[in-house]
């Protein structure tokens, strides 16, 4: 309930802020009395669609930390917190990046990573992981996690997202005012037939959206993958890694975060931010 609210009051107030900064910039104003003003679209699209996945990512550390719990190892005070702080200190210097805090949650298998900046990361474990792994799994769960901040994954994702936002913002209008004034025939400003299209558009244009972002997911899992076994200089610990989570039940992450997880689904392949673990250890084996 805690991660449904989160989101929920998270997304709103990202609405709010966008359409405050929309408004301010006049790009709002994109229906004139002379029709569609694409300019001011476009503008008023690109925004909403980098907008909003700009400040969620700049936002992904808190909320990472605020919807799963994780607990920021600042000073180790057991024997196992002193090997994660110097394993991720070690992989981090192997990928030349910073070092990025290293967190903990509770919870099923999973892990992930995520922030804005390469020097400024997040990397967090679960104890169901920690508890259901060895050590050298553990490790390369971690230079899998650490490849993916060094690769800019996070940041690379939120420029696909924004491109396909903003052109599902736009072509869902284009779409909207199209219907409404050529098909509907309606001659006075904008009706129900702009509205009602725009809203069926988005949802149509933004799931096959979904599914180009997932392709892209999916890719950068494989590469990950391969970056953890060049960190650890094999991939069988990758691949023993793999082969027991195919074991276990991985754990649910907050939809915001799902994409960077060390496991995950969805619905159907085609919109799966991960691919399958057979696949992935197949790809690891070839190297």
């Amino acid at each position: 309930m805690k991660r449904i609210m989160l989101f929920i009051l998270t997304n709103l107030a990202v609405m709010l802020v966008l359409t405050v900064v929309t408004r301010l910039l006049g790009v709002d104003r994109f229906l004139t009395a002379n029709g569609l003003n694409l300019g001011s679209l476009l503008a008023f699209s690109a925004v909403i669609g980098f907008g909003g996945a700009t400040i969620s990512l700049l936002m992904s550390k808190w909320m990472a930390k605020m919807s799963t719990g994780a607990q920021v190892i600042s000073h180790a005070s057991t024997a196992d917190e002193q090997w994660l702080l110097d394993t991720v200190q070690r992989l981090s210097r192997s990928a030349g990046i910073g070092m990025p805090e290293v967190a903990v949650y509770e919870g099923e298998p999973n892990a992930f990573a995520t922030g804005a900046f390469r020097n400024e990361a997040l990397v967090a474990v679960s104890t169901g992981l920690l508890q259901s792994m060895n050590r050298d799994e553990i490790e390369a769960v971690l230079a899998h996690e650490v490849a993916h901040v060094a690769n800019g994954d996070m940041v690379t994702l939120t420029l696909i997202q924004g491109v396909v936002n903003t052109f599902v913002v736009f072509l869902s209008r284009v779409v909207g005012y199209f219907v409404d004034r050529v098909i509907l025939k309606n001659d006075r400003d904008v009706g129900m037939g702009y509205y009602i299209t725009s809203i069926v558009c988005e949802i149509v244009f933004g799931i096959a959206a979904s599914a180009v972002v997932a392709w892209f997911s999916r890719q950068r899992e494989f590469r990950a993958d391969a970056g953890a076994a060049h960190y650890m200089g094999t991939p069988s610990a990758m691949i023993s890694a793999l082969g027991r989570l195919g074991q276990l039940q991985a754990g649910e992450l907050p939809k915001n975060m799902a994409a960077s997880g060390i496991a995950g689904g969805g619905l159907m392949a085609i919109f799966s931010s991960h691919p399958p673990l057979e696949a992935r250890i197949a790809r690891l084996q070839q190297r």
